[in-house]
């Protein structure tokens, strides 16, 4: 536990001592607080009894910074280690690889994290500035920023995989924003999944990232996104180890 917790902070170290966490930091709160202003404009305009929480995942911003972001954040995990050469450094300590691979998700979850932790701040000034209580409904927000977690871990795990692939960090980035595409354009159901007594449809709906937020948004937790959302993201981070793993013995 202790190696893991000492790697995990160097990961974190790592990411404030470039320029590059500032960047990605200063660009989330950029577009959070543009997709904040358009909502305030909006509600202006047509009042609702809808959770800001929902409102906010309506906005196109959400989805920008989850796939624009996430790749910039996980790019340097493994490529920049193999770029710089203390890959084989790190890989030559007594540390296993799985202990790698969780210390390296862990921090960059926990970065991916700070990135969405201003939002709840400007939520709560936004409640105190109306003064309308359901705006920032305690159990709602809750559950909305257990889905942007779980998405973001999704999302964190397979930015890894992608950087340690090569010792490019714009080449796993790349890769890291086209699976990531991937991922979500599986969301958009197309006409003929309807066919076939809807079982395509079905499938379709069941790893849509889109409607799954669309849930945690809303305040409902599905038991079936949980397990959804953390059994890709241990496929993932398999998949990771097992790519570090070949790495080593090469």
């Amino acid at each position: 536990m202790r190696v893991i917790l000492t790697l995990i902070r160097r990961e974190l170290g790592g990411a404030f001592q470039s320029l590059t966490g500032y960047v990605v930091i200063a660009a989330s709160l950029l577009l959070t607080g543009m997709a904040v202003m358009d909502l305030i404009g909006w509600l202006n305009d047509r009042p609702t009894d809808a959770p800001i929480t929902e409102l906010f995942y309506q906005s196109t911003y959400f989805w920008v910074i989850l796939l624009v972001v996430s790749p910039v954040i996980t790019m340097r995990t493994f490529a920049a280690e193999r770029s710089s050469g203390t890959y084989e450094a790190l890989m030559t300590t007594p540390v296993g690889d799985w202990e790698v691979v969780l210390a390296k998700f862990a921090g960059a979850f926990l970065f991916y994290v700070l990135t969405w932790l201003p939002l709840l701040g400007v939520l709560a000034v936004l409640r105190r500035v109306t003064g309308e209580t359901l705006i920032l409904d305690p159990r709602v927000t809750a559950v909305a920023f257990l889905g942007v977690f779980l998405v973001g871990a999704v999302y964190m795990s397979l930015g890894l995989f992608a950087s340690s692939l090569t010792r490019s960090q714009i080449v796993a980035a790349m890769i890291a924003l086209l699976l990531g595409i991937a991922m979500w354009m599986l969301s958009f159901r197309p006409p003929s999944a309807d066919g076939i007594g809807g079982a395509l449809g079905r499938a379709l709906d069941h790893v849509s990232l889109v409607r799954q937020m669309e849930d945690f948004a809303r305040g409902v937790v599905d038991s079936r996104h949980v397990v959804f959302c953390l059994s890709v993201t241990g496929l993932f981070l398999f998949l990771t180890q097992k790519v570090v793993e070949g790495r080593r013995w090469k």
